[in-house]
């Protein structure tokens, strides 16, 4: 079958860094090609070289069958080449059709926006994508699996051949999830090809034609999804065998650490559970359940309006985030690019901005060289891959900055660790470095919350595993009876199973 769009032998490199090295990849009409490799395997770098972004240093790209030269994003887009990002690009205050012809509204001949036309157009574009709502609906209003539905949409406009989506259900619920794999099925029959970049690997088997692997810049192979299971494409990315995907460690849990009664506050209704030293407490629930807000209402990032927290004995009332970290209890969030970083600071001051008290004399004058050596000590242990500790965190990969997201909480010696989906966008290495170091932490009797959408990592980490339904608690499981069905069961409402243990 011959390709829409061919690269090969794709060089591209920095300062310093060789950041593609022969790398190649084919999209073909009709089919979808999943892009995988760890988080720095240059899956990012080679789509900025096919979009135009950057400039190759050699190689070839060749759409539809004719050697192309795209000399910037525009180019590229207006040639057939649509691209979604991982963080939307819309504007809330504007209305659908708005978004979709952004820069490119129909005008007459005066200048004048024909509004009609554009909500004409921009109908028949969500009607082309079976979507149920108006083009004159505010974005602001939609879901975020909407506002991807919208993306979409925008990206057809250019009338788009290929289109590539990067961690397209990120944040997307499981419905949202299914409505996108039937529009991405409905684009595959009008003979779009689709680049699809994802780290989780049911999806890749689910709607996946082919799959091209990326390692340390280079291509690995090009396969039919069918050929492979998730070992065999799993050790490809990463070069040796995993083992065991979800390393638990097997150590009995200390005394009870954190005992919360009936708490409640926004999204959170009479919750009540304990931790324990060395514990490792799963929470799932499905998108909306109440698992973030809990931990928020717990941290003090949200208020709490009625019930009672103690840890260690001693009551905590933390209002705000500060008062949760001062009395020991760190949360990292979901979206660490938006609550959890600083993306134009440094490694260093991202580790140690919630730490700065240790590193400080009485007059506030920050002791430099102890904070230096506290850094390189947890980039060490980390394995955290980066040139230097005075790099930009938003260089790194997605894994390395989650490593230091969770190593900034470390910094504060809390005594109650929240990890609110710490492996969202990485990739299955940076996985199981992240599962290593948990279980490093609750060797050395810190006590673990770890919040996850992924059952299965759930079920291969946990000690113990609640279970959120809408803002409640609908189940409390010790490992041994968690499985899949029985969480999922919860999850929905279905099951009422609250042993205290």
């Amino acid at each position: 079958m011959q390709p829409l769009l061919q690269l090969s032998g794709i060089d591209k490199a920095f300062p310093g860094v060789k950041a593609l090295s022969g790398a190649a990849l084919s999209v073909y009409p009709g089919r979808v090609m999943a892009l995988v490799g760890e988080n720095g395997a240059g899956k990012s770098t080679m789509m900025k070289v096919l979009t135009g972004i950057y400039q190759k240093d050699a190689g070839s790209l060749k759409w539809l069958g004719q050697e192309t030269h795209f000399n910037g994003p525009k180019a590229s887009q207006e040639a057939g080449i649509g691209i979604i990002h991982q963080e939307l690009n819309l504007i809330p205050q504007l209305t659908i059709a708005e978004n979709i012809f952004l820069g490119r509204e129909f005008v007459n001949r005066i200048g004048r926006i024909q509004w009609q036309k554009m909500y004409r157009e921009a109908d028949a574009l969500l009607k082309r994508l079976n979507l149920r709502f108006n083009s004159h609906k505010l974005v602001g209003e939609l879901s975020i699996g909407d506002q991807q539905m919208v993306e979409i949409a925008k990206v057809l406009s250019f009338q788009s051949r290929v289109i590539i989506m990067d961690e397209p259900t990120d944040a997307l619920t499981d419905t949202e999830t299914a409505s996108l794999f039937r529009v991405i099925n409905e684009l595959k029959a009008q003979g779009c090809g689709i680049v699809y970049i994802s780290h989780r690997m049911k999806e890749i088997f689910e709607i996946c034609d082919d799959v091209t692997i990326f390692r340390d810049g280079q291509f690995i192979a090009e396969r039919p999804v069918a050929s492979l299971n998730e070992e065999a494409l799993i050790e490809m990315m990463v070069g040796r065998k995993l083992e065991e995907q979800y390393p638990r460690l097997d150590k009995a849990p200390g005394d009870v650490r954190l005992h919360v009664e009936n708490l409640s506050g926004p999204g959170v209704n009479n919750v009540s559970f304990t931790l324990r030293r060395g514990e490792i407490l799963g929470v799932a629930g499905l998108m909306g359940a109440g698992r973030t807000e809990l931990m928020k209402v717990l941290y003090g990032a949200l208020p709490r309006t009625a019930g009672r927290v103690s840890l260690e004995g001693r009551d905590v009332h933390a209002r705000t985030p500060q008062q949760g970290l001062a009395n020991g209890i760190v949360y990292i969030s979901e979206d660490r690019k938006r609550d959890g970083l600083v993306l134009g600071m440094s490694v260093k001051e991202n580790m140690s901005l919630t730490a700065l008290r240790y590193f400080s004399h009485p007059g506030g004058q920050l002791k430099q060289a102890d904070e230096r050596q506290a850094v390189g000590d947890f980039i060490r242990l980390f394995n955290v891959k980066t040139p230097s500790m005075e790099q930009p965190i938003g260089l790194l990969s997605g894994g390395n900055q989650q490593k230091v997201a969770i190593a900034r909480g470390l910094m504060t010696r809390p005594k109650v660790l929240i990890l609110d989906e710490p492996t969202r966008g990485v990739d299955v290495g940076a996985k199981k470095e992240i599962y290593q170091l948990i279980n490093q932490f609750k060797a050395e009797g810190l006590s673990i919350i770890l919040v996850s959408s992924e059952l299965p990592e759930v079920l291969g980490m946990s000690d113990r595993v609640l279970v959120m339904h809408e803002g409640h608690l609908s189940g409390e499981f010790p490992i041994e009876d968690a499985t899949q069905e029985v969480l999922m069961a919860a999850a929905v409402g279905k099951q009422q199973q609250l042993e205290q243990a």
